[in-house]
């Protein structure tokens, strides 16, 4: 089973997000995700832990993809524009540096319009442990 296939599976939390895989490689993941309303704030926009949720799926893809457990051990993230409901929102992870042990990526989650929603950076720990379906 693929990286892809194994976290649109396993990956309950991001699944009832609404959050899928869509692209998986050595070199980049992809995540979508459409905004419904159990993803809005009290503001009426994307809420931020959805936004992070959908890029931290991308983030995990990415890193795990060589098959050894690889876990998030930093995160940050910048919101630039509000997302809307029904917005389709990608969020596309590469490598900045694939490190053996401490992988470092960087996500841009769009719009369908190509218009930048917010940015993500994350460094990661691998473990020895290969991934178990």
């Amino acid at each position: 089973m693929d990286i892809k296939q194994l976290l649109n599976q396993t990956d309950h939390f991001a699944r009832n997000a609404g959050c899928q895989l869509t692209e998986a490689d050595e070199h980049h993941a992809v995540a979508e995700m459409i905004v419904r309303d159990e993803h809005l704030n009290g503001g009426g926009v994307c809420q931020g832990g959805a936004l992070f949720t959908l890029a931290d799926l991308a983030i995990a893809a990415l890193m795990n993809y060589q098959g050894l457990l690889t876990f998030g051990i930093s995160n940050n993230i910048m919101f630039v524009k509000s997302a809307r409901k029904g917005d389709l929102l990608r969020a596309e992870a590469v490598f900045v540096n694939s490190h053996h042990k401490l992988p470092s990526v960087e996500v841009r989650v769009t719009n369908q319009e190509g218009i930048l929603i917010c940015h993500v950076t994350g460094i990661g720990y691998c473990k020895s442990t290969p991934i178990q379906p």
